[in-house]
Parts: structure tokens; sequence; C-alpha cells
């Protein structure tokens, strides 16, 4: 028969399990927000909404978790309302690299926020390589014909990208700096005109998302060469890195990827417990199935190793700014 005492101390243990003490309180002793710097329907809005139940699960099941579509300025509306939010984990961001890690390079003194100073990451959902595509009628398959065909014809092609500074720009500036070819960057405004005129033959190349340059690519309209992670992705298991292109492109690597973050000051406990649950999460393949139409890749980080890795992103990022003298006003 338990004592008194251990049937305490079995008590305590019980209520721990939905949720999580801090300080006086319990985490999560009110609803969770979401909030999302993009349009509902995005690669970022899925990420969010594929959490909300396995976080609403594993705290509990009693406390709500929201997604708050918050759009403007390049997602950093959003990014600033959890950089001035309340310390305790109810008030989360899912962001792409942009809002978190170049746009301080671009804007510098304009940004309302410090993201290494008021943002803690949180966890790392999955990682977005671009994919270099070109017209069907381009004479190129493969990484090192691309850059062949690069080195063939200098000053003559050109690769589009949705915007300037986005992480499809900075992939293409590091291919031009890293193998010593100069082809001309033309932004778009938006993936879709971005990745169509290119089958039209009007740009060159384009680095892309996955998720908008499939359809021209099923279509036969568009041809997959290179993709601008170190490894191949899952959905293209046929096409090569561009790193294999050429002996100075050894070590090529630029992402677009996708996280949580929560408020600087976050109780360390309460990141640790987002970080396991959203990794657990990204371990159900019913969710992974969702990500993988969408050129997502999931990588399950701790959360000090998201912590090295988004510092270490935003140092490559800068490098990439500064070297190509990417101006906002371009």
């Amino acid at each position: 028969m338990l004592t008194r005492r251990e049937m305490l101390a079995a008590g305590a243990a019980a209520s721990f399990l939905p949720t999580l003490a801090i300080g006086q309180g319990a985490y999560p002793n009110q609803p969770l927000r979401i909030i999302v710097g993009y349009a509902a329907g995005g690669g970022v809005d899925l990420v969010a909404r594929l959490l909300q139940d396995p976080l609403k699960n594993a705290l509990g099941g009693v406390q709500p978790v929201i997604v708050e579509n918050r759009t403007g300025a390049a997602a950093m509306l959003a990014s600033n309302a959890v950089a001035k939010a309340a310390p305790d984990g109810h008030t989360l961001l899912a962001a792409a690299s942009g809002e978190v890690a170049i746009n301080q390079h671009l804007y510098g003194a304009k940004m309302t926020y410090d993201p290494a100073k008021e943002l803690v990451p949180i966890a790392l959902v999955g990682i977005v390589p671009c994919v270099v595509v070109v017209a069907s009628t381009t004479p190129v398959n493969n990484p090192k014909e691309l850059i062949a065909y690069a080195r063939a014809n200098p000053g003559k092609l050109s690769f589009s990208s949705s915007g300037v500074g986005n992480p499809q720009q900075l992939a293409g500036e590091l291919m031009n700096s890293m193998a010593g070819i100069n082809v001309l960057h033309v932004p778009y405004r938006g993936s879709a005109p971005a990745v169509t005129d290119v089958a039209t033959g009007a740009v060159t190349m384009s680095f892309s998302s996955l998720a908008a340059a499939l359809p021209l690519i099923e279509a036969g309209k568009l041809r997959a060469v290179a993709v601008t992670s170190k490894d191949k992705m899952p959905q293209l298991p046929n096409v090569e890195p561009l790193q294999d292109g050429d002996p100075k492109l050894k070590g090529y690597e630029l992402l677009n990827w996708f996280g949580i973050f929560g408020t600087a000051g976050t109780p360390q406990p309460v990141v640790d417990r987002l970080n396991g649950i959203i990794n657990d999460a990204l371990k159900d393949k019913a969710n992974a199935d969702k990500l993988i139409p969408q050129g997502i890749v999931p990588r399950p980080m701790n959360a000090a190793e998201f912590k090295t890795f988004v510092a270490d992103e935003t140092e490559k990022f800068g490098a990439v700014v500064k070297a190509a003298n990417i101006k906002l006003e371009n």
C-alpha cells in the first residue's frame, strides 16, 4: 500500500505530463498563437497548421492552438509581433529564413526588431532547397552541363527568382561567385511568373521552390537540372546537387528553410518541450507526407543545434548579400 508521501509524489508526477510548470503557473495556461507572416495556403502557413494538433495534444489538449496570418513588410510585421510579445511561450512565430536571417542584411536599422536578440530559435521544421530549372529545349541536363553552358555563353544568360534578396536570388549569386561565372539576375514579383518565363524562353533558368516549378516540370515544359542542397532531394532523386557541377562549387549549399521561433527570454524548459513535440511530429510519416509535395525536407534538430544553425545561416546570407552588392532599390 502506498504511503501518503508516495501518493503525493505520484500525483505531482502525473500533473506534470500534460502541462509544464513554470514559476507559480503552468504551461500552457492560455491559448497558443502561431503567427505567420504569409498568406494562408503557402509553405510556412502549411507548417504552422500541420503543428496545431501535435502541439495541442502533447500539451494536454486543453488550450487551443491558433494560427494567425499577419502579412506585410516581407513577413516582418509577424516577426515583430512575436519579438515584442511576452516571453512565456504562448506566442510563436512560424518563419522562413528571410525574416530571421536575411532581412537584417538588407534593411539594417530600418528593421523594428533584432532577430538575434529578440527571437529564440525553437525548432527547425525543414529545409527548402531551390530547384534549378531550364526550358525543356535548353541543351542542359545536369549541373556540369549547366556550368559549362554558362561558361560558353558569358554575359548572355539570365536567371529568375521571386524577388530581390530572397534565398532564390542568393542561391544564384553564390553560384556565380563560387564558379566564376556571370548569369544575370532577373527579379520577378512571385514564383509563378519567374518559372513561366523560363518555359517561354524569356530567361535562361530559374532558382525556384519545387512547389512553384513542379507543375511545369510535370508538363514537360521545364527540366530540373540541379538542386541547391548538398544532397539530393527525396522529391527529385535523379537530380544532382549543384555542387557536383564543378570543382569550384565544392561545398556549395544555399537553402530556404522553415522553423518555429519564440520570444527571447522564453524559459528554456518551454523551448525544449516545444522542440521535442515538433521533432516528434516530424517523425510521423503522415506529417512528412504533407511536407514533401511542397519541396520541404524535414530536418529535426534540438534547440541548441537549431540556434547554431540559424547563426551560421545568418552569417552565410550576409556574406552573399555583401559580395553580390544586393540593394533593395535594385
